[in-house]
């Protein structure tokens, strides 16, 4: 009996022994699951914070005032051979284009590279480019540079486009008040000489999933020769280069590894819109100057589209007016900071297949409105197309009709006693009217001549007018000035600066002009203070202001419809 119960005893002390060792292979293999699990989370905390952080710039150039789709729209290459135009650009479309595209990426930021405004058609002019300013910070700009045509209004007027409110001349003419951009505009290389200071912020600084990303902006540095020099007076423009290049090991200190330049200074490709089998321009001097650590180059001012490869950089531009939206990705490395990839696609903003933003088209209709009554007003007629595209010695239809615009409304004595006129060929904007004819409206003139520059008619001498001629060859390039009716002179190209128009061969009515005779002579207000690099007509003697550019030419339509192509015969090239 007793051994009976020892084997009990024996008995339960191994079942004990189980049981305990069956609990303690579970909490072991509890303990070890839980391990593994923590092991597991702790690996997924730990591989997103060790991914690339992917960034998505969205970016555009010289838009110019343009809220609805321009005319032209974008001349692309045709797979058949040749080239097509497609319709492109408006705010209603990029607006839509930019919103479809930020919703599908998680880190994304919108920026420009200068000349949003300025130059503007009507329906933004009119309004001192107001609604353009309304229209992009809807859009959703967060930065932009400066470009040379933000001046054009003068630095005062540009501080109101930022900072907002009326303005001080014709107070508020839209349909509310103006209360300045919500983007931030950037002029690294902008200096006001007064305090020392850029007069915006060299560059703004953008954290994406705890990654710091800089965007430096500035505008060229031959700004000064591109706008009414008065109305830059004070300021200070440096190479863009050596500005850029001072600026690296500042953020660097601050921790920013990746940098991004927006620049107002662009190249000519030889390529079509999305590609870039070779680039010239000053765009390549300046990228090739860069310091490394800039990995995007968003550029932007002769107005083309490209995506190129320079130097290592990536360097960009979208056409203008609005057809073109650039999207760069890019990735960041979270240990380093720094721009490891950067790919870029230029997408065309087709009118066809975008629909209309809603709230830009209230904005743009509210606008409207107000602007509506003078843009359709019928000034005229053409048979063809005018055109502003260059002879090969530089003269276009549109620039000759303009000119004698310009002395038709200053040629008799009591408005000036105009002879001769000049116009330059940066104020002419666009081509007037369609192939077959058409009516012409002001809205339509006054895209092409959208400054509201008035009149100057001055005196120079014979030998002051040939060395004007002279300054059409300049560091930045050929300016061809566009002549009226019955003035003509002859240029020799492979000829040395200063002897390139010889003085026997400028005429006026058929005559040899006099280097010691005296002749009136109009222009408008930018040339006359030397705008373009002209600074021999800052010496005209007594000067009269007149009426506006854009009124001229609308008595001169009112007077002379229909009106035709010209012969092109007023300038002559030599090999």
């Amino acid at each position: 009996m007793k051994h009976h119960h020892s084997l009990q005893r024996a008995a339960a002390a191994l079942a004990l022994v189980a049981a305990l060792k069956s609990r303690f292979l579970q909490a072991l293999a509890a303990a070890l699951l839980s391990c593994a699990v923590h092991a597991a989370q702790a690996q997924q905390a730990v591989a997103p914070a060790e991914a690339p952080v992917d960034l998505t710039i969205l970016a555009i150039n010289d838009f110019h005032g343009n809220l609805e789709p321009s005319d032209g729209g974008i001349v692309i290459a045709d797979p058949a051979g040749g080239a097509r135009r497609v319709a492109a650009g408006g705010a209603e479309h990029l607006a839509t284009l930019v919103k479809n595209l930020r919703a599908s990426r998680r880190n994304t930021i919108f920026v420009a590279a200068g000349d949003l405004i300025g130059a503007s058609p009507l329906l933004s002019a009119l309004f001192y480019d107001e609604p353009t300013v309304e229209s992009l910070s809807l859009m959703g700009l967060d930065v932009s540079a400066v470009g040379n045509h933000e001046f054009d209004k003068g630095k005062a007027e540009l501080l109101r486009m930022q900072n907002g409110g009326c303005h001080p001349m014709d107070g508020c003419r839209g349909p509310h008040l103006f209360t300045g951009a919500t983007f931030r505009y950037l002029s690294a290389s902008t200096v006001d000489r007064s305090t020392g200071e850029t007069l915006f912020p060299a560059y703004l600084v953008r954290e994406f999933d705890g990654v710091p990303v800089a965007f430096i902006g500035l505008t060229l540095k031959a700004t000064p020769t591109m706008v009414t020099p008065s109305g830059v007076a004070g300021l200070e423009f440096r190479d863009e280069a050596d500005t850029v290049n001072a600026l690296v090991p500042q953020l660097e200190a601050r921790g920013v590894q990746a940098i991004v330049v927006l620049i107002h200074e662009g190249g000519i490709p030889f390529g079509d819109y999305n590609e870039c089998p070779g680039i010239a321009g000053p765009i390549v001097d300046i990228v090739k100057r860069l310091d490394k650590a800039v990995a995007v180059v968003v550029s932007g001012h002769t107005h083309r589209a490209y995506n190129c490869r320079i130097d290592g950089h990536l360097v960009t531009s979208a056409d203008k007016y609005g057809t073109v939206l650039t999207r760069i990705d890019v990735t960041l490395d979270r240990a380093t900071h720094r721009i490891v990839t950067a790919q870029a696609d230029n997408i065309i903003v087709r009118t066809a297949e975008l629909a209309k933003d809603a709230a830009q088209t209230a904005l743009i209709a509210a606008y409207d409105d107000r602007a509506k009554p003078l843009a359709d007003r019928k000034v005229g007629s053409v048979t063809a197309t005018l055109t502003e595209q260059p002879s090969l010695a530089g003269e276009t239809e549109l620039g000759d009709i303009i000119a004698d615009a310009q002395l038709a409304a200053t040629s008799s004595p009591e408005v000036g006693g105009a002879v001769i006129a000049f116009t330059n060929p940066g104020g002419v904007r666009t081509e007037l009217g369609r192939s077959g004819g058409s009516d012409v409206t002001f809205g339509q003139l006054f895209a092409c001549q959208p400054f509201s520059n008035s009149l100057v008619t001055l005196t120079l001498r014979g030998a002051q007018i040939k060395a004007l001629l002279e300054q059409q060859w300049q560091q930045n390039g050929v300016r061809i000035l566009h002549g009226s009716h019955g003035f003509t002179y002859t240029w020799h190209a492979s000829r040395l600066g200063g002897e390139r128009v010889p003085f026997e061969e400028i005429t006026l009515d058929g005559k040899p002009l006099d280097a010691a005779a005296s002749y009136r002579i109009t222009v408008n207000s930018f040339l006359a203070d030397g705008g373009d690099g002209f600074t021999v007509l800052k010496d005209g003697t007594d000067r009269r202001i007149g009426d506006f550019d854009v009124n001229a030419l609308d008595r001169y339509f009112a007077a002379q419809s229909p009106l035709s192509p010209g012969p092109l015969d007023r300038i002559r090239r030599v090999d």
